[in-house]
């Protein structure tokens, strides 16, 4: 888990009923929509003469990168009165499903929105004999599906009616390609750089079948059926232009299943997304989206976009839970109770400092040289750093009985081989939570920024 648990705090309020807008002139930090606190990493990446090539050329691995998302993993919850005046103890339907996520904004929404509840990830091929034309076409039909959808309304044509009676629930629906993508269109001038395959990781048992893809969906809300309604409009629009190539379906906490917001768990127990990146952060622009000026490197119809690193990563749930609360919590450096460093002392939080130093009475560090924690902190990789925004899965009990459980990675960042590449590196040369886990498919893609009014996502791409 390229640092599947490390790092995020809490966001300070709840979503509630606001509607949640962002204007094209206004930085993320000044979002309502961008909510995700975390540590501030200590040291930016270092620049470096490096090729691509060669630093992908370098094999690395065996971490897991399981990305923990800071941000919205819990709510209060709201009371409400019925119409006699007298208190219930129901949480009124507008206090979750009156949540709208602007789709025309400068960075695609379901990149700074607060951790959904329901989640699903799915990759398409384009049709045999598809091509750029279809594609465009395809991108205006899915574009005008999603600002439908987000904003509560029926699809334009043959609406399932699934999530009627439901409001937006804070659904996105987010798009990007795949480097087979621009292949496929005739476009390869246009594929960016920072779309080279990732390399083999130690840590990979990769299924082909379900890894990459020439299109991807990101869809999430805070209503199962609203996020299926949402998976059903755009695979239905897709028509005989684009196969689905893999799905996969992920849940975290509800809104309002916790007294106070705080950091999401996962499914090993652990608080997950301490040091998270925020967009109070002063660069975290700079570490998470192409800038419109230009310089990068990147094409130009990538401007305000990100780059997107996904993998199942299978948790060994069993393994894991044969170990004693101490060796988990050497494992990952962190408390399990509240996520405080173990170097801190009993009034330590979860955003205490963490002491990468400091011994215990026996003499040996109390943050494990191994721990995840301590490896996948951006000081401990050259101030690298991603933005991960994760979903939970469990797919039942395969043939030997071994839940198939863990956590959907997503992370997003300016550059992939100097984010999630750099740490993943790290982790798999000697991470400890490794042998408690397995990357089982992988995907990058490139997403562009939000589209403007009266146009699609990746129209600067399709007709640049």
């Amino acid at each position: 888990m390229a640092e599947l648990f490390e790092e995020g705090s809490a966001p300070t309020g709840s979503r509630g009923t606001a509607r949640a807008t962002q204007d094209d002139s206004r930085s993320p930090s000044s979002s309502s929509e961008l909510r995700r606190d975390g540590d501030t990493p200590s040291s930016e990446l270092s620049g470096g003469t490096i090729s691509r090539r060669r630093l992908l050329g370098t094999a690395g691995a065996t971490g897991l990168t399981l990305g923990a998302a800071g941000g919205a993993a819990g709510y209060a919850a709201a009371s409400s009165s019925d119409s006699s005046g007298s208190s219930s103890d129901v949480t009124p339907v507008s206090s979750l499903g009156a949540g709208e996520v602007m789709f025309h904004v400068k960075h695609q929404p379901g990149i700074t929105t607060p951790l959904q509840a329901r989640g699903h990830l799915v990759a398409f091929d384009l049709a045999a004999g598809a091509g750029r034309k279809e594609a465009a076409a395809l991108l205006r039909r899915w574009s005008e599906t999603a600002r439908r959808l987000m904003a509560g309304e029926p699809s334009a044509q043959d609406d399932t009616g699934i999530a009627r009676d439901a409001g937006p629930s804070s659904l996105t629906v987010t798009f990007g390609f795949g480097h087979s993508f621009f292949g496929r269109t005739g476009l390869e001038k246009q594929r960016p750089d920072a779309l080279d395959p990732l390399p083999d990781f130690s840590s990979d048992h990769l299924d082909r079948t379900r890894s990459n893809g020439d299109l991807w969906v990101q869809i999430g809300a805070d209503d199962a059926l609203v996020a299926f309604h949402a998976l059903r409009a755009i695979q239905k629009d897709a028509g005989s232009a684009a196969r689905v190539r893999w799905q996969m379906n992920g849940f975290n906490r509800s809104p309002g299943a916790t007294a106070h917001p705080m950091t999401a768990r996962n499914l090993m127990g652990q608080i997950d997304g301490t040091r998270n990146p925020k967009p109070t952060e002063s660069d975290f622009d700079e570490r998470i989206f192409v800038p419109a000026s230009g310089g990068s490197g990147d094409p130009e119809w990538m401007a305000n976009g990100s780059y997107a690193v996904v993998r199942r990563i299978r948790m060994l749930l069993d393994d894991w839970d044969q170990l004693s609360l101490k060796q988990q919590e050497d494992v990952i450096g962190r408390r399990k109770s509240d996520g405080a460093a173990l170097s801190g002392g009993s009034g330590a939080t979860e955003t205490t400092e963490m002491d990468l130093e400091k011994t215990g009475s026996d003499g040996k560090l109390l943050v494990p040289i191994n721990a995840h924690a301590r490896i996948s902190r951006p000081d401990q990789n050259g101030g690298a750093a991603m933005l991960r925004r994760p979903f939970s899965f469990h797919d039942g009990i395969d043939k030997d009985g071994i839940p198939d459980a863990g956590l959907l990675f997503v992370c997003w960042q300016t550059d992939p081989l100097r984010g999630f590449v750099t740490v993943q590196r790290k982790l798999d040369r000697g991470d400890a939570l490794s042998k408690f886990i397995r990357h089982e498919s992988s995907g990058l893609f490139a997403v562009p920024g939000g589209a403007a009014k009266g146009g699609y996502v990746g129209q600067g791409l399709m007709e640049g």
